[in-house]
């Protein structure tokens, strides 16, 4: 069993503990493309960033997609290889990833985008989006919204805790969240524990939180025009994702959902 972070050294595990049969994020790209896409194309080129296991590229390759998935993590890479043979996988940081040709659409989805702690990070990888999206190409991202956490101590007031069941040992991990004011960070301390373990498990890791007119003005100035920027609905919200759903402004929401086009003026 690799413990450096259990659940991206493990992937089955990961998908264990996340499981999404239905293939709702990979739908909720598929609706969003569909519906803002500023043209038809037989085979949208789609470049999946933090793919993780592959599952939504994978999916969305099924759906006619020529999908390609860049990960940081050699585990998670390996296994979506084996698992989708029909999407290349390319092992990249999301800061500096440099691959051949364009796309139609990018996506960066769960929260991915927020492991850019610092302005400098969030700025390169939007400046690696807009050279590799082809011009009026769409970025579509999911993430935790920043203004939620104004107002509200609901993911913070105290440790919430969850078992999963795999290959016959049951995983126990509790989880605490807290902000971190002067960093602009949403922290996060997972402990595992499991039958035998010899010591709890104690991992780390962090968000950076983002206000949505902070989020606009990132995309402008990196050459993005938002086109849709919504709470609800979205594949981790309460109702979740439906392609029939109206998209809601309130941006009061713990999730935040973009779809930004790549402006057609000249790098």
């Amino acid at each position: 069993m690799s413990g450096e972070n259990l659940l991206t050294d493990n992937p089955e595990l990961y998908e264990q503990q996340f499981p999404d049969p239905g293939h709702i994020a990979a739908r909720f790209v598929h609706d969003l493309v569909r519906r803002f896409a500023d043209r038809a194309v037989a085979a949208p080129r789609l470049l999946d960033v933090g793919c993780g296991t592959g599952r939504d590229a994978g999916h969305l390759a099924t759906l006619g997609y020529t999908a390609t998935g860049l990960d940081i993590s050699v585990p998670m890479l390996t296994y979506a290889q084996r698992r989708h043979p029909g999407v290349r996988f390319v092992h990249a940081d999301l800061r500096t990833f440099d691959l051949t040709g364009h796309f139609d659409v990018i996506t960066c989805l769960d929260s991915a985008l927020l492991y850019c702690h610092h302005n400098a990070d969030l700025t390169a990888f939007l400046q690696r989006c807009r050279r590799h999206l082809r011009p009026g190409g769409l970025l579509v991202a999911e993430m935790r919204n920043g203004a939620f956490f104004l107002g509200s101590t609901e993911l913070l007031d105290g440790a919430r805790t969850r078992s999963v069941t795999w290959r016959d040992v049951t995983y126990t991990s509790a989880t605490r969240l807290w902000i971190d004011h002067r960093e602009q960070l949403l922290r996060r301390e997972r402990v595992w524990t499991w039958p035998n373990c010899p010591q709890p498990l104690v991992q780390t890791s962090a968000w950076r939180l983002l206000f949505p007119a902070e989020l606009r003005h990132l995309l402008d100035t990196a050459g993005f025009d938002v086109v849709a920027l919504f709470d609800t609905p979205g594949p981790r919200t309460d109702p979740p994702w439906h392609p029939a759903a109206a998209l809601s402004d309130a941006l009061s929401g713990d999730r935040l959902h973009l779809v930004a086009r790549r402006r057609n003026e000249a790098a």
